[in-house]
């Protein structure tokens, strides 16, 4: 039997030496398929609304069906991809083995059943797998979506963060008024307490907009955000009455028919790539924000430069195959990114390093995380530093799903002197780990930070 090793890594984390990155596996199994002239072929896609397919090809070498490890790295494929993308059926051309995985797991009594009721949520159907002749799987397709760069008018931007949200008001592209208005919607139970505090903040933008007259409204928001209807998202998971999660699904539509003007909001992953697109003129650029868990969205490489409809929920998709690596709570699975890029991130390395927290919750703990780091705490640098390893081991896994050049590192975690050793740490397993990849990685400069995710927000719909 195989033993199934991947690669050594040159950069080992700091307080996590058991890390493994998934594109280490997935390069040896390629350079192994390479080698193999009886190499076969895995053939993935995954379809989501609008006739949108994300497809994936893996070539493995004949070794690879004797190693009892396989089948549960496509799976870690397909989650990607699922988490990516999203979908809600898995067309699949693999040995019987991984099929029989993949059919099992994703099920409703399945090892992934959070993820198989998470887009049944969403899609308001179960996943369906479907085993089948490469040839009759679907070829790859993205939606093509033109949202934001619109700056005519009076607008309101708001962005929903999980311990705050920002209000700009804006006057034919310049920011006349903002404010963080501190909320706590994860801890909410009803409904109307997210509709009331946005609304509240709405009408306090509105009053410092001319004539107390807004013409459009564009948001951002945590979450899967479907044709303006939250689908599912942190920020209301503490709802548990299915009418009032009902209700605050559709709280978006409820505040466009209050003021009757043109409302779009975005997944704020996907809005911090819009701000590197309106602000920098990029394309092919992912956005990711290290803030309450991991943010991301995606710009596509066209010409055009467009949102094309993924979820891009990374938060929950894999890149560490340790199988002691750290699970996260809420869906209940081991190595997905929220666990690497986000407060929750720090704390886990916080508390293997034996940091001395005082404060229980996670913004708290990374605010006192960031004041040692300005003292050049060592434990401190140490966190940042391997934050920064999990990022450059990660940013060529990321383009297996996504065709990008630039990446934009935004957030909370991200900011003041531990922000910097994330870039620069990064940078440098990206150049010495795999110095094929282009992936320009920055962080927001004075321009960018002028226009602001709130900002860009604003900006999304047409008037």
């Amino acid at each position: 039997m195989s033993n199934c090793t991947c690669n050594q890594l040159k950069f080992v984390p700091p307080f996590d030496p058991g890390f493994k990155p998934a594109f280490l596996k997935l390069r040896k199994i390629r350079e192994e398929a390479k080698a193999d002239p009886e190499a076969g072929l895995i053939v993935i896609a995954v379809e989501r609304d609008n006739g949108a397919v994300n497809r994936y090809e893996l070539p493995y070498a004949k070794k690879m069906l004797n190693c009892a490890k396989f089948p549960k790295f496509v799976e870690r494929i397909v989650k990607f991809m699922l988490w990516s993308a999203g979908g809600f059926k898995i067309y699949i051309d693999a040995p019987e083995a991984v099929v029989a995985k993949i059919k099992g797991d994703y099920s409703e009594a399945g090892e992934r059943a959070f993820d198989w009721d998470f887009f049944k949520t969403i899609y308001a159907r179960p996943i369906e797998i479907v085993a089948c002749p490469a040839a009759e799987i679907p070829a790859g397709h993205d939606l093509s979506i033109s949202l934001g760069g619109n700056m005519n008018g009076n607008r309101i931007g708001f962005d929903l963060g999980g311990s705050d949200f920002k209000l700009t008001a804006m006057v034919n592209g310049e920011s006349v008024w903002q404010k963080e208005v501190p909320w706590d919607p994860y801890n909410a139970t009803d409904a109307s307490y997210h509709y009331d505090h946005i609304k509240a903040g709405f009408e306090e933008t509105i009053a410092n907009l001319p004539g107390g007259k807004v013409d459009a409204i564009g948001g951002s928001s945590a979450g899967v955000i479907v044709d303006n209807e939250l689908r599912t998202a942190g920020l209301i998971k503490g709802i548990k009455d299915k009418e009032e999660y009902a209700k605050a699904q559709l709280l978006f539509k409820r505040l466009k028919a209050d003021y009757g003007v043109p409302l779009e909001v975005a997944n704020d992953g996907d809005v911090s790539a819009l701000v590197g697109r309106l602000a920098l003129g990029k394309k092919g650029i992912i956005g990711l924000a290290m803030g309450t868990s991991e943010a991301v969205g995606y710009i596509d490489n066209s010409e055009k430069g467009v949102l094309t409809g993924r979820i891009s929920e990374l938060a929950f998709a894999p890149v560490d195959l340790n199988c002691e690596a750290a699970v996260d709570p809420w869906s209940g699975d081991a190595g997905v990114g929220a666990l690497y890029f986000s407060q929750q991130a720090v704390n886990k390395l916080g508390l293997a390093a034996g940091f001395p927290f005082k404060e229980e919750t996670l913004p708290l703990r990374l605010k006192e995380v960031q004041k040692a780091m300005e003292a050049d705490e060592p434990t401190a640098v140490k966190i940042y530093e391997a934050i920064g390893i999990y990022l450059g081991y990660t940013l060529p896994w990321y383009a297996e799903f996504y065709d990008y050049t630039s990446l934009m590192l935004l957030g909370r975690v991200s900011s003041g002197k531990g922000g910097d050793l994330i870039l620069a740490t990064a940078k440098k397993v990206l150049t010495e780990e795999f110095p094929e990849y282009n992936i320009d990685i920055f962080m927001p400069d004075e321009q960018v930070r002028r226009l602001g995710q709130s900002a860009a927000a604003a900006s999304l719909p047409e008037c």
